[in-house]
């Protein structure tokens, strides 16, 4: 195996180790407080919405179409890896509700819990409130095929 593709890898599972650790310790917290997010994706107004946000905040990126950058699980001359895909072909699907949004609202590096992770994603926290965070993350999974919805569903079941 490539360096470069080990090392990718090595990445995305500092990522949804952070985030699972994170879960685990903020989830409780949150659901005593009646702050649980969770996402909607039947909810047309909220993704409509959604799909507002993203075509002006993530697009650019992640592309219109969710279909991310080329070689995202490559790290680039930077160092950094590209956007990845948002649609069935990607792993955004594989982290439940509380880990999505948190890494769109504080980032990958407080997620992984090491604020020295270099990331070309932005922090939305002072640009995006958690309901446009939810808006959007809602939309892209509203755009994910019911078998892949249900998957997630039945991730986010197992992660409360």
């Amino acid at each position: 195996m490539k360096t470069t593709t080990m090392l990718a890898l090595a990445a995305a599972a500092l990522v949804a180790l952070g985030g699972a650790v994170w879960w685990a310790q903020n989830d409780n917290a949150a659901a005593s407080s009646g702050e649980r997010m969770t996402l909607r994706p039947d909810d047309s107004r909220l993704t409509a919405r959604g799909a507002s946000i993203y075509a002006a905040q993530c697009a650019s990126c992640h592309g219109a179409n969710l279909q991310g950058q080329p070689n995202w699980r490559e790290r680039g001359p930077d160092g950094l890896l590209p956007a990845p895909p948002h649609d069935a072909s990607g792993h955004t699907w594989h982290h439940p509700d509380a880990v999505l949004i948190r890494i769109t609202r504080d980032g990958v590096a407080a997620v992984a819990g090491d604020p020295n992770y270099r990331t070309a994603m932005p922090v939305y926290r002072d640009q995006l409130s958690d309901e446009d965070i939810v808006a959007v993350l809602s939309w892209i999974k509203s755009r994910w095929p019911a078998g892949v919805r249900a998957k997630h569903d039945q991730i986010n079941a197992s992660a409360r």
